[in-house]
């Protein structure tokens, strides 16, 4: 009997029992309800729906949710666990001057906020210069070492040779890298294979990007390059995402089959019509854009938007126009972890109705990234589930004010 006990002490995955949880509205990944319940039995969702459809003869315990929206757990699109603000420390220093071993203790602390903040799934797409440290962060998370979300993974990332940084040395001094390079197609090939063989979930390549400090971005893979690498990673079962910000390198990255355009500040219309066409999804990341405008100088709120911004809300309003899937994800790690609301803040800032948005950071999220047992409150589902106070669909601020996370059948925060 002592043995029973100490693993149930320690080993919650081993408790389960039914909760019944009593908000005043339920999203569950499609649209808003009522006075809806849900009941949580082991780590399975087994009813959604009003509290008179359920037989509730076995007493289940029941947690009170007044005044609250319950919902799928965030699933954030593009983060990077092993970046913090630039505002803090400069990209290149994170990379030149922070160990893998510092940035890998740093992310334990990120994955942890991001979780408590309601993301209880997250893509990390690139490690930026730390190797596979974002694997191993997803295998503590795995094996109960550490709390955080549930991690998809891109390792290093793949850059062509010549187009990353940190840059800025004369061409006698080798540096590490941001991400990983290659060129030609067997080479790129290669690359992809070693990176899935080390654990990445998926593979993020860069389409474009600056040649040299300052300058525009270009393409930078060839077709050729990134049809090898997509075909490689689909062989395996896995799939591409690609940085692209111009209308080029986003052509070659949506024609080579990739599943996601990160950024794509450059789109056009026709870029755009290309992607639904494609059902090729763009992740916009405007709070990334947002605070390194005002880590330059940029004063929200009192100085007029800069050309960046006004460019940005322009672009996302051609793609919403397009009808495009919009993917939910602020590259977080250029801003706090733990602060993934200000993506939504600013999706409905620039012109998204906030149901749509609620549904980017869930059911669509989950089906763009392959989760399908996630991203809806519905029975059989995985019970990731959150609350927060107010109705984010009157308010998108309140997603800041999450009171109540359970990740796999387990409360972290309550």
């Amino acid at each position: 009997m002592k043995s029973i006990i100490f693993i149930c002490l320690f080993s919650p995955f081993l408790c389960f029992s039914q909760t019944l949880l009593k908000p005043d509205r339920v999203f569950d990944g499609v649209e808003m309800h009522d006075d809806w319940v849900v009941l949580v039995e082991d780590n399975l969702i087994t009813y959604a729906g009003k509290v008179n459809g359920i037989d509730l003869t076995n007493a289940p315990k029941e947690i009170e949710l007044a005044g609250s929206t319950l919902m799928p757990g965030i699933i954030e699109g593009h983060s990077h666990v092993l970046l913090h603000p630039y505002n803090e420390t400069d990209w290149n220093d994170q990379v030149l001057k922070e160990s893998p071993v510092e940035r890998a203790i740093r992310g334990t602390v990120h994955v942890k906020n991001s979780l408590i903040a309601g993301v209880t799934t997250m893509r990390d797409l690139g490690a930026e210069g730390a190797g596979y440290s974002d694997v191993y962060v997803k295998k503590t998370i795995d094996n109960g070492i550490i709390d955080g979300p549930r991690l998809l993974v891109a390792g290093p990332a793949i850059v062509a040779t010549g187009a990353y940084g940190p840059k800025g040395f004369h061409d006698g001094v080798t540096v590490p890298l941001g991400a990983e390079a290659a060129s030609g197609v067997d080479q790129c090939i290669e690359t992809v294979r070693r990176q899935m063989g080390n654990g990445a979930d998926l593979i993020k390549i860069y389409a474009d990007y600056r040649w040299t400090p300052g300058a525009a971005s270009k393409p930078t893979f060839l077709q050729e390059e990134i049809n090898a690498m997509v075909a490689t990673a689909t062989t395996a079962g896995k799939y591409v995402v690609a940085h692209a910000s111009t209308p080029e390198g986003m052509k070659r990255a949506i024609l080579g089959g990739v599943e996601t355009i990160e950024h794509g500040d450059g789109g056009t219309p026709e870029i755009f019509k290309l992607m639904k066409e494609k059902g090729v999804g763009l992740c916009p990341t405007l709070a990334a854009g947002d605070a390194i405008t005002q880590y330059r100088g940029w004063n929200k709120g009192t100085d007029p938007e800069p050309e960046r911004i006004q460019q940005k809300r322009k672009s996302f309003k051609m793609a919403l126009d397009s009808g495009v899937q919009i993917v939910f994800g602020g590259d977080v790690g250029v801003f706090p972890h733990g602060e993934n609301y200000r993506e939504m803040e600013l999706m409905v800032a620039y012109g998204m109705k906030p149901i749509d948005v609620l549904k980017s950071a869930t059911a669509n999220n989950a089906k763009m990234f392959h989760l399908n047992k996630l991203g809806n409150l519905k029975k059989g589902f995985l019970a990731d589930i959150i609350a927060v106070k107010g109705n984010p669909v009157e308010d998108i601020a309140v997603m800041k004010n999450v009171s109540f996370v359970m990740k796999d059948g387990v409360v972290y925060l309550e």
